[in-house]
């Protein structure tokens, strides 16, 4: 891996190389995005079977076949493996404990004079969750996505996810079983996205897209937002790990290639205030990079977008890291809480050496599906409420409308709104209480 350091002439111009890791090219696919979308408000159900031809490999003889049935998904469920079958449920468990914390109450709040504020906190009617489905399946996703839903209270939950010659995900829809998920639809990219945003003859309408995707799914995604709410516009995996001396190389080498296995563009970042760990790191990492399964991804991966940074100090460090706002950022440390209240973007924080990123892809409870490319400054990951709005209560009796009502008229009047101004006055020239 690439070894550079923060003392080097050259290192600004090579930090922001690694800022613009993650860039999309959405401009470049746009026009493809936007004709696809066109062709589905359109043409509906005939479009998407015409888009599945062409990306997917199948022909969709009729309507029908682009729904898994809910005994299909049952199906799955059952004939799962035992084991794995008790490792969904820890998951979905844990995932859904997690995200019951994060649920925000309705409220109501009664002034003396007669007022009552508060806010109606309710779950959209329907959700709509992409899935991938190319170079991997991914069931945790589905976990990550539905659950926050359902907890939420979304009445129905809708699934979309491409089937690449017509083959579907068993645990894939055996997730789906487990999380209730009300349709599935074989239908992907920026053409699913677009069914789910607008509707057609057999995809329902939904009122938020969740889920991650490739660069046409993420363009989708930002060209529909207002049509429908989305979570995020997310891109390739990212992983960014601070550390010091104490630190084990062979744990990072392995830490940083589970995210570049993931994909070519996945960004793999070690940042340390230790030369001796990075140059071990580095051989680390050619060690067991030889007998990944996913050898030729992760290698491009590592190539193109892996760097170790050698920092003066740890300050120094934190400081970087805070500017690439990583999706996953790892602090092996000698005290890891130590740092916490530094670091100020990162879409999870895994703390100590016992808790590998993966440990959050599967098994921990928080969300997955998180801020990539450094949107983390401002983006959160997945929750409950990205599956909820928030509804305004007011209600004013006689003498609070008597008490604020003529402020409130003549702020009208500045901005010109007679009519506005009039609404009120007249209720304050009705004698009595």
């Amino acid at each position: 891996m690439k070894i550079i350091y923060t003392k080097d002439k050259e290192f600004k111009t090579e930090f922001e190389n690694i800022l613009k890791r993650a860039k999309s090219d959405i401009k470049g696919v746009s026009k493809i995005v936007e004709n696809i979308i066109d062709e589905i408000v359109e043409d509906g159900n005939e479009a998407l079977k015409r888009h599945i031809e062409k990306f997917d490999k199948w022909i969709v003889k009729s309507d029908d076949e682009l729904l898994i049935s809910q005994k299909d998904m049952k199906k799955a469920y059952e004939t799962l493996d035992e084991s794995l079958k008790k490792s969904l449920h820890i998951a979905y468990e844990r995932i859904k404990a997690y995200h019951e914390k994060q649920l925000p109450k309705s409220w109501i709040d009664f002034e003396e004079n007669g007022t009552i504020l508060g806010q109606k906190v309710t779950a959209v009617d329907r959700a709509g969750l992409y899935i991938p489905g190319g170079k991997a399946a991914y069931p945790s996703s589905l976990l990550m996505n539905a659950i926050p839903a359902k907890v939420a209270g979304v009445k129905e939950i809708v699934v979309c996810t491409p089937t690449i010659n017509n083959e579907v995900n068993e645990l894939l829809l055996a997730a789906c079983h487990l999380c209730g998920v009300s349709k599935v639809y074989k239908v992907g990219g920026a053409s699913a996205i677009a069914a789910m945003a607008y509707g057609t003859q057999t995809i329902p309408k939904v009122d938020v897209i969740t889920g991650p995707g490739n660069i046409f799914v993420a363009t989708a995604k930002k060209m529909v937002f207002g049509e429908v709410n989305i979570d995020m516009i997310a891109g390739p995996s990212e992983i960014g790990i601070l550390a010091d001396e104490s630190a084990k190389a062979n744990y990072i080498a392995i830490d940083l290639l589970s995210q570049a296995e993931h994909d070519e563009m996945a960004s793999s970042i070690l940042i340390t205030t230790c030369e001796n760990l990075a140059k071990n790191t580095s051989k680390e990492v050619d060690n067991f990079l030889a007998n990944l399964s996913r050898y030729e991804i992760a290698k491009k991966s590592i190539d193109e977008r892996g760097v170790i940074i050698v920092a003066s100090n740890m300050e120094e460090a934190i400081e970087l890291m805070n500017e690439i706002a990583p999706e996953h950022l790892e602090v092996m440390t000698k005290n890891p809480f130590e740092l916490l209240p530094f670091i100020k973007h990162a879409g999870a924080i895994f703390l100590g050496e016992n808790t590998p990123e993966p440990i959050g892809d599967y098994i921990a409870g928080p969300n997955h599906t998180l801020p990539t490319g450094g949107t983390a400054k401002f983006y959160s990951p997945l929750n409950v409420e990205n599956f909820l709005k928030k509804s305004s209560i007011i209600s004013f009796s006689k003498k609070a409308i008597n008490d604020l009502g003529e402020s409130c008229a003549l702020l009208a009047d500045t901005e010109g709104l007679t009519a506005h101004a009039k609404s009120v006055r007249v209720r304050l020239e009705e004698k009595g209480e």
